[in-house]
C-alpha cells in the first residue's frame, strides 16, 4: 500500500473573459484521502480536475503536492494517473499492453511492465482478460482496465473525471464499490469528480459541493447530509421539504414538533429545510394533514402530504409502512428532533 501524499489547492481561480469558472478555491486532501468534489454542470469542478493535472492553467491561485509546488509542472512531469469518462483504451492493443503503456512510455523493461500490470489486473478482477481487446470488454471492464492502467505508474495522486457516467445505473453502483476498494488498497490521494450526489456520498471520505466556481462546504458525507452548511447544500444534497418557521431561542416548531436549529440558520422568520425521511406519518382519523400521493420507489417509498392551509410536505419512509397509507388517508405529522437549517425565505439559487 502506498503512504499517498498531501495535495494543497490554494485560492484557485480561472476565468474566461468575463466568466469565472473557478473563483478561489482552496482546498487540501490528506494522505491517501479520496476527495469528491460534486456539484452541478458548471460549477467549476471539472475546471478545479483539469488545472490540478496540468491540463488548464489557473488565472490565480497555487498548487502544492507532497510540499513541492507544481503549479508550473507541465502535466507530463506531475505524477498523476487520469481516469476519465470515456475509457480512452487503445483498440489496436491487448487489455495486458493498455495498463502497461503508461509503464513503457517511462521506459521500464518489457518483464518488469508485465508483470505491474498483470498485479494491477489482478488487482480489479481482470488479470483473466489480459489477451482480450477493449472490443471484446462491457464497459464497465474497460473502465476498471482504465483504472488499472492509472495505477500501474504508481501516480502520487489518482484523478477520477466523472468515471461512472457512461455506465448503466446497476453496473454504476458495482464500479464505485470497486473503485472504493482498490483506492484504500493502494492507498493513493484521490480526487473523484461527479454531479452524482448518491455516487459521492457512497465512494468519499469528504465530499466538497461546489456552486457557481466556489466551495460551499466540504465535510464528511454524514455529517454535509446531517449538518449543510449553506442552503445550496441543504437543496442539492438529498431532498428538503421548505416549510415556513420562526426561530426563537435556538429553536423552532415545525409540524408541530419543535427541534433545534443548526449553526448559519437565519434568525426569527424563515424557512426550515427538512429531509422526507425526517417526517413521521401517522395514520389517524384526527389527523389533520391527509395523504395526497405516494410513489413506490423499491425498498422506500414517497408519500406526499397536503396540511391545513394546502402546504405540501413529502415524507420518506419504508415500503412496507407506506402501503398502508393510500391517496385520502387522514395523517398525524411530526418531524424527528434533530437539527434542521433555517433559511431566509428568499429562492435557493441553483
Amino acid at each position: 500500500m502506498s503512504a499517498g501524499v498531501g495535495v494543497d489547492i490554494v485560492g484557485l481561480s480561472r476565468t474566461y473573459g468575463s466568466v469565472r469558472a473557478l473563483d478561489g478555491l482552496s482546498l487540501h486532501l490528506a494522505p491517501g484521502e479520496l476527495v469528491a468534489l460534486l456539484g452541478p454542470s458548471g460549477c467549476g469542478k471539472t475546471t478545479a480536475l483539469r488545472i490540478l493535472a496540468g491540463l488548464e492553467e489557473p488565472t490565480a491561485g497555487r498548487i502544492a503536492v507532497a510540499g513541492k509546488d507544481i503549479t508550473a509542472v507541465p502535466p507530463n512531469r506531475r505524477d498523476m494517473g487520469m481516469v476519465f469518462q470515456a475509457y480512452s483504451l487503445f483498440p489496436h492493443l491487448t487489455v495486458l499492453e493498455n495498463v502497461a503503456f503508461g509503464l513503457k512510455l517511462r521506459g521500464k523493461a518489457k518483464a518488469a511492465r508485465s508483470s505491474r500490470a498483470l498485479e494491477m489486473l489482478d488487482l480489479v478482477g481482470l488479470a483473466a482478460h489480459r489477451d482480450k481487446f477493449a472490443t471484446e470488454l462491457s464497459g464497465g471492464e474497460q473502465q476498471r482496465v482504465a483504472l488499472a492502467r492509472a495505477l500501474a505508474v504508481e501516480p502520487q495522486v489518482l484523478l477520477l473525471d466523472e468515471p461512472l457516467s457512461a455506465l448503466d445505473a446497476k453496473v454504476r453502483v458495482q464500479l464505485r464499490e470497486e473503485i472504493r476498494r482498490v483506492q484504500t488498497e493502494v492507498g493513493t490521494t484521490t480526487l473523484f469528480v461527479t454531479h452524482d450526489q448518491e455516487e459521492a456520498l457512497a465512494v468519499a471520505d469528504r465530499v466538497g459541493v461546489m456552486n457557481r466556481g466556489r466551495l460551499e462546504q466540504i465535510a464528511g458525507p454524514v455529517q454535509l447530509y446531517a449538518a449543510p452548511a449553506t442552503p445550496f447544500v441543504a437543496e442539492f444534497v438529498g431532498l428538503s421539504n421548505r416549510i415556513p418557521a420562526r426561530v426563537i431561542d435556538g429553536t423552532v416548531r415545525v409540524l408541530g414538533s419543535r427541534v433545534p436549529v443548526l449553526r448559519g440558520s437565519v434568525r426569527g422568520v424563515g424557512t426550515a429545510l427538512v429531509r422526507p425521511e425526517a417526517v413521521q406519518l401517522t395514520a389517524t382519523p384526527e389527523g389533520e394533514a391527509v395523504v395526497a400521493d405516494v410513489a413506490f420507489l423499491g425498498p422506500v417509498s414517497r408519500v406526499g402530504v397536503r396540511l391545513v392551509g394546502g402546504a405540501h410536505v413529502v415524507a420518506q419512509m419504508s415500503g412496507a409502512r407506506a402501503r398502508r397509507l393510500v391517496p385520502g388517508t387522514r395523517v398525524d405529522v411530526r418531524v424527528d428532533p434533530a437539527p434542521v437549517l433555517v433559511v431566509s425565505n428568499q429562492v435557493v439559487p441553483n
